[in-house]
């Protein structure tokens, strides 16, 4: 079973949650205590890989995503699919995107406003081991050796994520190495459109909650969580690719293709029922109830969950709903 975080990195905002809770560094095992702090604490000299270049010159490529309405004769729900981590540069934040935002009371997220805040204590909640065995002791030989190479590459010691569950491992060796990429969580779609919102005073609201996210994670079997991890550590090298590539499409606005490469990274049906069909479906229903109040609402959601048989687009057709996609 194959499984890549960035495949699902746009049905999730776990990657972001983890980036807020490590304080965007690296994190690594204090000296005198057990326990986990960012590189950026350890080290007054350790620069923070997510903070943007100064005074960098970024070259603005245009990108168009898909953007879909739904309507009736007193509401209009905007539907728009993001990507949670990019690289600075792409101009997807104008003409129909633009519009549909600004005319729009409401911006409906995967999380509310100040999710965040939340996130460094959730995180220790759920990513952090409460069995008190390490995570390298969990491993075969094998897997350990594949890990542990893996480590190796990004520059931190070996005991560096011990204290993790494997899923947290495997998430924050990813985010370690689009950062090292170039890609940039502020750079993001849903940070760009909620601090829009905030200077526009638009309500933010969330169709979950960081710790409802966090724990579909933590909720997978050991095993699964185990291969998980040793997948992103074997296939590190190809994690910027992985993402490169969905990105393209979603910049094209080619959901069918993302729809395409976001059902390459999900062999397993439990997970790909789990972290996808199921919140698809509590989404739709989410709509469907919303239809009945006035109003016009700009919903901002991974766009791996508006594309493909199980989408969010196809599955509220159940309620006699239609999703009309905008030619921009």
């Amino acid at each position: 079973m194959k499984i890549h975080i960035p495949k699902y990195a746009l049905s999730a905002a776990t990657l972001l949650l983890c980036a807020v809770a490590f304080g965007a560094a690296p994190p690594v095992i204090a000296q005198e205590k057990d326990i986990l702090v960012p590189e950026a604490e350890a080290a007054d000299e350790a620069a923070d890989p997510l903070a943007p270049v100064e005074n960098a010159k970024i070259e603005t490529v245009d990108a168009d995503p898909a953007l879909w309405l739904i309507k009736d004769e007193d509401t209009n729900i905007y539907l728009f699919g993001t990507v949670h981590i990019l690289k600075p540069g792409l101009g997807w934040f104008d003409e129909a995107v633009k519009t549909a935002f600004d005319a729009s009371d409401t911006l409906v997220m995967e999380l509310p406003a100040g999710a965040d805040a939340e996130a460094a204590q959730l995180f220790g909640k759920y990513g952090i081991d409460q069995s008190g065995k390490s995570l390298r002791d969990k491993l075969s030989a094998e897997d350990r050796a594949v890990y542990e190479a893996a480590m190796k590459k990004l520059g931190l010691p070996e005991a560096s994520f011990d204290p993790l569950d494997p899923w947290a491992a495997g998430v924050t060796m990813q985010i370690m190495a689009l950062t090292k990429a170039g890609y940039q969580p502020g750079s993001g779609a849903e940070t760009i459109l909620q601090s829009s919102a905030l200077v526009a005073k638009k309500p933010i609201k969330g169709l979950e909650t960081a710790e409802y996210q966090l724990g579909l994670f933590d909720s997978l079997p050991e095993e699964t969580q185990i291969e998980f991890l040793i997948e992103a550590a074997r296939d590190l090298d190809a994690t910027t690719a992985s993402l490169d590539d969905l990105v393209k499409s979603w910049a094209a606005g080619d959901p069918e293709k993302l729809a395409e490469l976001m059902n390459a990274g999900f062999s397993d049906p439990v997970l790909f029922e789990k972290l996808l069909t199921q919140r698809n479906a509590n989404w739709a229903r989410w709509i469907s109830d919303r239809m009945e109040k006035p109003g016009t609402i700009f919903i901002a959601v991974g766009a791996g969950h508006l594309s493909g048989p199980t989408s969010v687009p196809h599955l509220i057709t159940a309620y006699g709903l239609k999703a009309e996609r905008i030619v921009y």
